[in-house]
């Protein structure tokens, strides 16, 4: 889980190296390669982009409103 700015940078690199190594072995596998070898790049990039959607759709105030006691109901 992205915890902050810094981390988001780290992972947005990351999934842009991940799609360049694809795009090299997209240029240079064989067809009937190309699946199995991209399929695991695929769902790690898929996976590190859920992470960055989530930290993204999440408020930065989150982790206060987390710490509040138990019983204070949350604000709608």
């Amino acid at each position: 889980m992205i915890a902050n700015d810094t981390e988001l940078q780290t992972t947005q690199e990351r999934i842009a190296k991940f799609q360049q190594w694809l795009a090299g072995m997209r240029k240079t596998a064989r067809p009937e390669e190309f699946v199995s070898m991209s399929s695991g790049y695929r769902l790690e990039i898929e996976r590190m982009q859920a992470e960055v959607l989530d930290f993204l759709l999440t408020p930065s105030g989150r982790k206060q409103r987390q710490s509040a006691p138990a019983n204070h109901a949350p604000a709608r």
